[in-house]
């Protein structure tokens, strides 16, 4: 399994789990399944990635399906609306739904996209530098979905009290660094 759409998730189908291991899941649930196309996936990763370009001069692509674009310097403008604008356009252009999360680190962005995917209401958009109650945002994130949290570190910051991000965020950063 190299991609998953929401409802194979919710069925508990794991990223690299081979299919053989899932064959009574996916028969039992009519699943979908089709081969990869890693070369149609890299050129529609491409087109995305030069779309994105037009948007920021400072453009990090990350994965075949993630990038960074740098919005320093863009303070007269609504970074909410910049972002419908991203995401409309890169979907008329390539026909990829994409979402854009806003913060002011990586790691915020990511858990801002995260909100923009799952979010009904913020229309695949989430600025989380507008977002009135971060804290609460934060507090329902456990510790292993935040970025660069693996296996090995959310067990230690578990058995250490640090369950979720915002306890992450509020962790001595010392402790943090000695430790991680």
């Amino acid at each position: 399994v190299v991609a998953r759409s929401n409802e194979a998730k919710a069925l508990g189908i794991g990223m690299g789990v081979p299919e053989f291991q899932i064959r009574r899941l996916i028969r039992a649930h009519d699943v979908q399944v089709f081969s990869s196309n890693y070369v149609l996936y890299g050129d529609m990763s491409q087109r995305v990635m030069e779309t994105l370009g037009q948007f920021t001069p400072n453009l990090e692509v990350y994965s075949i399906d993630e990038a960074f674009l740098g919005l320093s310097g863009f303070t007269s403008r609504n970074l909410t609306e910049y972002g419908r604008i991203i995401r409309t356009t890169v979907n008329r252009w390539t026909g990829v739904p994409v979402s854009v999360g806003i913060a002011e680190t990586k790691t915020l962005a990511k858990v801002a996209a995260h909100v923009a995917k799952r979010t009904r209401d913020v229309a695949g958009v989430f600025d989380m530098t507008a977002c009135p109650d971060r804290d609460s945002l934060l507090a329902g994130l456990p510790v292993e979905d935040v970025w660069g949290v693996g296996p090995n570190s959310a067990r230690l910051l578990k058995q250490h009290g640090i369950v979720t991000a915002l306890d992450l965020r509020d962790a001595d950063e010392r402790w943090i660094g000695k430790r991680m």
